[in-house]
């Protein structure tokens, strides 16, 4: 190599070497913010690559997923308390705590865009870990089996008169019950929400052997502590699929309170979908049988049914709704005043969040899939409805 060719050659490896420092420097900003970040990064890569191949999705799911949930449900069943609201609070006190610190040194430090990026890039990386997270214990379930095809449940096309005949079935067991169960002196529904939650454990033992999809361990669905923060956010329940749990709001009017149960039960079963898990509340707590638990579940029920029939016939819909009897309407009534009472900025975010998620995991429906248990209901329950009618 001649003259020039050694000095083109050692200009060369120093850009490289300099290039090199240069990342290394950069990386040395936040080591751990960007390790976090990149890992998180492929693991969201890798599950949106892979998501629509189903038979991976049953194996991760049925193999890790529901093994992972169940175990460390099982641990924190113990607890009297709800883990996954301690996690929450942590996370968000360090998180505020964080930004303010972060936000006090850019304004008094030096090198400010040096220190802007050490502030929004360790929150960007907890981000996507929890997203990635997200992703393998929850999001995983939405492209593996879902509940009808696990079941052999009949989803199949339901005419307009299929759609009365159930809908006047549950709105007559829900008059039937409003009569069954305790209310106070002004006739408002007041059961015992720890004896409803000191129930759930053995609410789908009924229908394990019907629907071996449902098998699981007997666990309680925890309270919210500060459930009032739920409301806030349009919430009655959650599943947190880091710890397994399912959290109840305990601070929103009782009646739909024993389904609410249920429904964050049937997540915990693996149902993922918020449709099917509404039908499950329904299923099980009918079969399970206890009057708190089969009032609810007509209340879900007629809900949702009652609203598709109000769009299908108005006067059909006029007619049983006509018919409720006077503690249901006064139960119902509750429920709007209560909710009324939260609308605002914090609600609309908060659904509009909600709905963005289920529509990144292909729920089309977003919010609107809670009233697509509509087929399912009638498609189970026609039979029965049809002989009470008659």
């Amino acid at each position: 190599m001649d003259k020039t060719g050694r000095l083109l050659y050692y200009k060369g490896m120093n850009k490289f070497e300099n290039k090199k420092r240069k990342i290394k420097d950069f990386y040395k900003l936040c080591p751990t913010a960007h390790t976090l970040g990149l890992i998180s990064a492929v693991i969201i890569i890798l599950h949106l690559l892979t998501r629509n191949d189903k038979a991976l999705m049953v194996r991760i799911s049925e193999n890790f997923v529901r093994p992972y949930h169940q175990t460390v449900a099982r641990l924190l069943n113990r607890l009297p308390f709800s883990a996954a609201e301690v996690i929450i609070w942590i996370a968000g006190i360090a998180t505020a705590a964080f930004v303010t610190y972060g936000v006090i040194r850019l304004i008094w430090g030096k090198e400010k865009l040096k220190r802007l990026y050490k502030t929004i890039l360790p929150l960007v990386s907890f981000a996507l870990l929890v997203y990635a997270l997200f992703s393998v214990f929850w999001g995983t379930y939405y492209y593996a089996d879902d509940f009808i095809s696990r079941s052999g449940l009949k989803n199949e096309k339901i005419s307009v008169e299929q759609l009365k005949t159930v809908t006047e079935y549950f709105a007559d067991m829900a008059n039937e019950y409003s009569e069954q169960i305790t209310r106070d002196e002004k006739g408002f529904y007041r059961p015992n929400r720890e004896k409803i939650l000191e129930m759930s454990p053995e609410l789908y033992e009924n229908v394990e052997d019907k629907f071996p999809c449902l098998e699981g361990e007997a666990l309680k669905a925890k309270p919210f502590k500060f459930s009032k923060l739920l409301s806030y956010t349009d919430f009655t329940g959650f599943f947190f699929p880091f710890t397994g749990e399912a959290n109840v709001n305990a601070d929103f009017p009782p009646n739909l309170f024993p389904s609410t149960v249920a429904h964050e039960l049937a997540h915990q079963r693996g149902i993922a979908k918020e449709q099917e898990a509404n039908f499950a509340a329904v299923l099980v707590s009918l079969e399970y049988g206890q009057l708190d638990f089969v009032y609810s579940a007509a209340l879900l029920a007629y809900t949702h049914l009652g609203n598709a029939l109000y769009k299908a016939d108005y006067e059909a819909w006029k007619e049983i709704s006509g018919n409720l009897s006077e503690y249901v309407l006064l139960d119902f009534a509750e429920n709007r005043e209560y909710w009324k009472q939260f609308e605002g900025p914090a609600k609309t975010t908060m659904n509009t969040v909600y709905e963005g998620f289920l529509q990144s995991y292909d729920q089309k429906l977003g919010m609107k899939s809670y009233g697509a248990c509509i087929d399912l209901l009638v498609n189970y329950y026609y039979d029965e409805a049809l002989k009470n009618a008659d």
